[in-house]
């Protein structure tokens, strides 16, 4: 090869070095937040059973449509693990973050617009560090934020990328449900969106999940 083929190839493979190390940053980011730990007993495709121990949450119920309740309430989460709270101690943030409105699916599978339209409220939350408790957590200077402890659950999961638009969240809750009914498991709670990474990640690097809780009784 001559020297002037040598150089038209030097733009190109600085391309490609540059994506891959963006790539490779990209990647970090998205594993750089800690999940809670958790046991798989059934696994088909995208689809799990998972097994999680006691979680301890901070909460935060937002009216309003679903994208903007996701905004708001992380914003409101956000500063209180930041150093909003009465010692001003900054928590580490953790993944993911869970979405669900209670009492009911996170969003009807037939008609996502119409839930929206209704408006009504939507629980925000963030899984905490395993390593506090309730009573080492400071409390928060804003009242709408609820500590808690979950009690050891069961759940349906099932993995997707993307923005998770409503049509993907209403595709995703019709293929778990139909997948619980198929293996003969029971929920006992609405579905819940959990969604992992920060919103400068690219759409097809993100991953979201429904989790839909089982009953004690669901056998693996």
């Amino acid at each position: 090869m001559n020297r002037a083929h040598r150089w038209l190839r030097l733009p190109v493979l600085v391309v490609v070095v540059g994506v891959g190390a963006g790539i490779t940053a990209l990647t970090g980011v998205v594993r750089a937040a800690p999940e809670p730990r958790f046991t798989v007993s059934t696994k088909v495709g995208a689809f799990e059973v998972r097994d999680y121990p006691a979680l301890l949450v901070a909460d935060v119920t937002i009216g309003g449509d679903r994208n903007r309740a996701a905004n708001q309430g992380f914003r409101v989460l956000a500063s209180y693990i930041f150093g909003a709270n009465a010692g001003g101690q900054s928590i580490p943030m953790t993944a993911p973050v869970v979405q669900a409105r209670p009492g009911a699916d996170v969003v009807a599978v037939d008609s996502p617009v119409r839930v929206r339209a209704a408006g009504g409220a939507w629980l925000i939350r963030f899984i905490l560090p395993g390593d506090y408790s309730l009573q080492s957590l400071p409390k928060p200077r804003d009242p709408r934020i609820q500590l808690a402890t979950l009690p050891p659950t069961r759940f349906a999961v099932v993995r997707f990328s993307g923005l998770a638009r409503d049509p993907d969240v209403a595709r995703s809750t019709a293929d778990l449900k139909a997948f619980v009914e198929s293996h003969h498991l029971k929920a006992s709670g609405p579905a819940e969106l959990a969604r992992y990474n920060p919103p400068w990640i690219p759409w097809f690097m993100r991953r979201n999940e429904i989790w839909v809780p089982l009953a004690p009784a669901s056998p693996p």
